[in-house]
């Protein structure tokens, strides 16, 4: 996508909302993911899961905030002047996701600014939720991320 194309830190405003998902969560990626990373035995066995406070097989916290970033990817960070994010403010799990479980949410923008020691750079931060197919909120986050502003694009010319 060119650069004119893309939503710019001018582009967003407070209280812009980008949809997620839905995405549908397996059995299988949520095990080979706790193999890979968070091998505790509720994200590996089925049992084990369902003998626990998570009442099944559960993915990672980490697993849950992956798919959330994959979601975000595809719905509108790809289509962003995006340069990255200096950080999580904070994530909370709200209640286990479990297999067979479909996800959906959105990302809202919570206000913006310009970057102090990047003119070039604007900060807009985001609000996110994920719920499962109940409509219980499984996931909530927030965090800022720095996008390239228009005007200092216009400037350099």
């Amino acid at each position: 996508m060119s650069e004119d194309n893309l939503l710019h830190f001018e582009d967003l405003e407070p209280g812009m909302v980008f949809p997620l998902g839905p995405k549908n969560v397996t059995a299988d990626e949520i095990v080979a993911f706790a193999m890979e990373y968070d091998a505790q035995p509720m994200h590996l066995d089925a049992e084990a899961g369902r003998n626990s406070i998570l009442g099944g097989l559960a993915a990672s916290g980490w697993h849950t905030c992956s798919m959330m970033m994959r979601m975000m990817t595809d719905s509108y960070l790809l289509r962003m002047a995006a340069e990255g994010a200096p950080g999580i403010d904070y994530v909370k799990w709200k209640k286990p996701v479990l297999a067979g479980d479909v996800l959906s949410g959105e990302t809202r923008v919570l206000d913006s600014r310009t970057s102090n020691s990047r003119p070039a750079i604007g900060i807009v931060s985001f609000r996110h939720e994920l719920r499962n197919q109940r409509g219980e909120t499984v996931l909530e986050s927030e965090n800022p991320i720095m996008l390239r502003r228009r005007a200092a694009e216009a400037t350099k010319s």
